[in-house]
């Protein structure tokens, strides 16, 4: 069976890690380069640049800590007076039990890396390399925070704009098929799926910071907040809804909102008489009208 070639998308963080990479790189081959100073200008530099400025903290932290706990490692293993491989294998098991034991989220491979290269190389001063390859480090992560941070800094705003906008239009394909004239009522779930994955782009929105735009992006995060919020109440309205035997019939008032909205509505019973179920039906679904135009407000829609 064939397979076709795609040429993959290029993006941003993509361009911003090679960049970040290549300016570290020729910082620290202005103080002499190596093997070793490269490759830790590197790691830094590529851990540095993250979705969001929590993301990009969080890898700098990680990094110099795990330099220096790899260092730390083996400096004292040695001092006392292993054998180079045991003080390799005790070490490894130490890291690696602790990152298990505080639970870090995070590889302990580069702590491991700098244990095994202090532990086996034994023309090298371990307090020396150490510091020479957390300057090295530091190097990476600072051009690397740099650019991530100041050059084109991620925004997902217009990813949260776009799902609620679909979360407004979905609203309108649900009293659409609510009120169709047959007896299959519609779910809400795709709406809640929309919902959580506006909840997880907030999460990055929020822990994000442009540095130039910081007022912009705290009224940004609030409206979307605000159409979060708003949408989880909508849904479940809709929700109720949806777990009716079968819809009452609409009033005058409400089905003329709806066709204003530019809802078909093919439900061929006239108000009458409203019974309980009409009046649940009614009031959940002037709420939902009424929740859409406050989301349409919030997004700042005509």
């Amino acid at each position: 069976m064939k397979t076709r070639f795609h040429l993959p998308h290029i993006g941003l963080r993509t361009a911003k890690t090679a960049a970040s990479v290549i300016l570290a790189m020729v910082i620290v081959d202005a103080y002499g380069a190596s093997s070793a100073r490269l490759i830790f200008a590197m790691l830094g530099a590529m851990s540095a640049v993250q979705p969001t400025f929590k993301g990009s903290v969080q890898a700098c932290a990680t990094q110099i800590s795990g330099v220096i706990f790899g260092a730390l490692a083996g400096v004292v293993l040695l001092g006392l007076g292993l054998p180079p491989l045991a003080a390799t294998g005790v070490g490894i098991v130490a890291l690696i039990s602790l990152y298990n034991g505080f639970q870090v989220q995070l590889s302990p491979s580069l702590p491991c890396l700098v244990l095994v290269t202090v532990c086996t190389t034994g023309d090298i001063q371990p307090m020396d390399y150490a510091l020479n390859r957390i300057w090295d480090t530091a190097i990476g992560l600072g051009v690397g925070m740099a650019i991530n941070t100041l050059v084109f800094p991620y925004d997902n705003s217009l990813q949260i704009r776009n799902t609620a906008q679909s979360l407004e239009r979905e609203v309108i394909r649900f009293l659409e098929d609510m009120f169709d004239g047959d007896e299959n009522l519609p779910k809400a779930e795709s709406m809640t799926r929309q919902i959580d994955l506006m909840t997880r782009q907030l999460k990055v929105f929020s822990d994000q910071r442009l540095l130039l735009h910081r007022r912009r992006q705290r009224e940004q995060l609030a409206a979307f907040r605000l159409c979060q919020g708003r949408a989880r109440v909508l849904v479940a309205h809709m929700e109720v809804l949806g777990r009716m035997e079968a819809p009452g019939i609409l009033s005058q008032e409400n089905r003329q909102a709806l066709e204003n909205c530019g809802a078909r509505i093919l439900d061929p019973r006239t108000p009458g008489d409203p019974t309980d179920t009409d009046i649940v039906t009614n009031y959940h679904v002037s709420q939902i009208l009424r929740l859409r135009g406050e989301l349409i407000r919030a997004l700042g829609k005509d």
